[in-house]
Parts: structure tokens; sequence; C-alpha cells
């Protein structure tokens, strides 16, 4: 059912249908079926049919207990994932994965759950067989990198870790960041034979996994020294863009170190990745006019990790989707945008997670309440 449209900016988007759902973490499509993952309890995964986008049809539901969310969910080959994260809630539910027969999206069947110590997973990246997870452990000080192979769901298995030195408390480590905030690998994404790592405040780092059980890093950069913003996602082009080798990294406008202007996406060029380099920035026009401290959740969140030529599209918080063209990575330019009325009930759109399906259309779920399908002429 579409709500009022009367605040609603569209520029070369049009918004075709609107789910009405608790708020949530990430949405992710697999053929004609929509995941979303909630952001509280008791909402845990909602599964749609999107057959027809202009009449979703809600096909289950999964809960979580008390305390606990689920937030994010990916799916491939029949196989969904989903995130078992503590929100202060009971440890005998325990963080980990929860995985998942989705062969018949109306009957999702709990295949096993990965089990792992402390608070639990928080945002990763599956291709159908190895998933490149960000989770806590006994004895680790912060979430860090580990490869599952799940060839057999039923009994996934390690394959390898990574962490930055010092995280490794019981290893004996000695830990440096006494005067600096703990470190949190926040979310690995793989492209070929390299995870692009986001950690936080401690920046970002390229892993080199052609050895799944031993991966080296590469080069790391961190900008939180001069800009308070976490890095929340390292989001590679799989072609080169003028001839080089680009990578975005989005800024997360929240857990700001200090109060600062909202947090905007760099773009770096890795042609040769033992160096990265920055070469341009995007924030959405008019949201920063004076570097002035503005409210969390204004700025930048995440870029879709799917995406189609050179136009990738933004959750953008409170400025909702923003299409972003990086065909020139020197200079990239917005060229259309959709920015959603409030939820009922609160002052301002909170943009979480955007994807696209083979069809091109787009799904922007805010954290608050609800998703949009919307359609562009720009991809």
């Amino acid at each position: 059912m579409l709500g009022s449209t009367e605040m609603a900016k569209a520029v070369n988007t049009e918004r075709i249908s609107h789910i009405d759902c608790p708020g949530g973490g990430q949405v992710w499509v697999d053929g004609c079926t929509l995941y979303i993952g909630h952001m509280r309890d008791p909402s845990g995964t909602t599964i749609v049919d999107v057959a027809d986008p202009k009449n979703p049809k809600v096909l289950s539901r999964i809960e979580m207990p008390p305390g606990w969310h689920s937030h994010k969910v990916r799916v491939a080959d029949g196989v969904m994932i989903v995130n078992h994260e503590s929100q202060g809630g009971d440890e005998t539910f325990g963080g980990g994965l929860g995985i998942y027969d989705v062969t018949d999206p109306a009957k999702p069947r709990e295949i096993t759950k990965w089990r792992t110590q402390g608070r639990g997973v928080h945002r990763y990246d599956f291709d159908g067989r190895y998933a490149y997870i960000s989770p806590t452990a006994e004895g680790y000080i912060g979430n860090f990198v580990m490869i599952l192979d799940l060839k057999d769901p039923a009994n996934p298995e390690e394959v390898g870790r990574w962490w930055i030195p010092g995280q490794w408390q019981a290893g004996g480590e000695e830990y440096p960041w006494e005067e600096w905030t703990p470190p949190r690998c926040h979310h690995p994404i793989r492209v070929g034979e390299r995870l692009y790592v986001s950690y936080w405040h401690h920046g970002f780092f390229i892993l080199d996994i052609s050895d799944m059980s031993k991966p080296v890093a590469i080069s790391g950069l961190n900008t939180s020294p001069s800009f308070p913003h976490p890095t929340h996602t390292c989001l590679p082009f799989p072609e080169p863009l003028k001839g080089r080798q680009v990578m975005i990294v989005a800024d997360e406008d929240v857990a700001k170190l200090w109060p600062s202007a909202p947090a905007f996406t760099w773009v770096y060029d890795i042609s040769n990745e033992r160096m990265p380099v920055p070469i341009s920035t995007f924030q959405v026009e008019g949201v920063d006019q004076d570097g002035k401290a503005q409210p969390p959740m204004t700025g930048c969140h995440q870029p879709s990790e799917r995406f189609a030529g050179t136009v990738v599209p933004f959750a953008w918080f409170a400025q909702g989707l923003r299409l972003i063209d990086f065909a020139d990575p020197y200079n990239p330019r917005e060229v259309g945008c959709y920015e959603p009325d409030p939820p009922t009930g609160f002052d301002r759109a909170s943009s979480n997670d955007v994807t696209i399906d083979e069809r091109g259309l787009i799904y922007l779920v805010d954290r608050q309440n609800g998703v949009d399908i919307i359609s562009t002429t720009v991809m």
C-alpha cells in the first residue's frame, strides 16, 4: 500500500510500492524473493514475494528472542544465513549465525545454528559456498575476520581468520590502543582473491585470501584520527574506471569520536593496492554547508553491494536513496534520488540499506519502519 508522498522527493526515480514492516538493517533479493533483516526483536527476518513488485506478499516470518537481533541476511543457492547478535539478551541463546534452507521461501527450515562466543556476528558477505563474517570470540578483543566453509550447510567449518595484531588477548598479544577506541571488524567483502575489510575506527584493510587458511594483509588506511566517522563498507568496482582500479569507502554517520559534520563516502585509487590513495569524496548537496556538527544519521551509511555499471545506489540515512555515478571517479555525481517521507511517529527518514534485483528495481529499507520498492531510469 502506498502512503503519503507529499513530502517525498524523487529525481529519476519512482516509488512503485511500500511494504509496511518493522524497521530493518538489511535487504537482499534472490530471484523474486525479498529478504528483510530487522533491527529489533521480536522481528528477525521477513520473507516477501516480489514477483509482482506493485503487490508484494509476505510469505513467512522468523522471530528472535528478547535482547537479540538478526538485522543482516544473505541468500544464495537456496541457503539463507542471518546473524545473531546480542543487544543485551539472555546468553543461553548465543551469538552466531542462523542457517536456513529457503528452497521454499514460504517455509524456511533451520538447518543449524553456528555458534560463537561473545556478542556474536555483525555484517558479512556470502557467495553460496563461503561466508566472510565478523564474529566475536573467546580470547579476542572486538570483532575480527573469519571465513566459514558452508559446503555442507549443516556443518560449517572455519577455513581461516585474520585480526589486527593486538586483538588476540588470549595469545598474549600486546594491546596498543589504550588511548584509542577498541578495534572492531565491521564488514568483509570478497572480490576475487581479495577481502576488502572495513574495521570501524581502525579504517580498512585489503587482505590476500588466495590461501584462505592464511589471509595476509596487503595494505590498510585509517581516516578516523582526522575524520571522526567509522569506516563502514569497502566496495571495489570489478572493472577499471578511467583505467584505474577504484574502491568506494563509505563512512557511517554514527559513533562519532567527536561532534562533526555528516559522514560522506571516499573514493580510493587501489591500482597499486599496497598504497591506496584517496582521489575524491562525495557528499549529498546541501547536507554540509558550513562544516558544523549535525545530529548522527544525517549523512552516509551504506552502498548497495549489488550494482550495474558505474551507478551505485546508496542508503544515505536522513537523505534516503542516492544514485551516484562514479564513471569519472575523480568527480562522482548524483544522477537520481528518492527522499522518502518520515515513517509515522518519526521526525525524519533513516534509510539503512539498499539493494537491487535482476530487473533493476531498488529496495530501500528504513531502520525505523518499512521497505520502499523503487524504479529508476538511470540504471
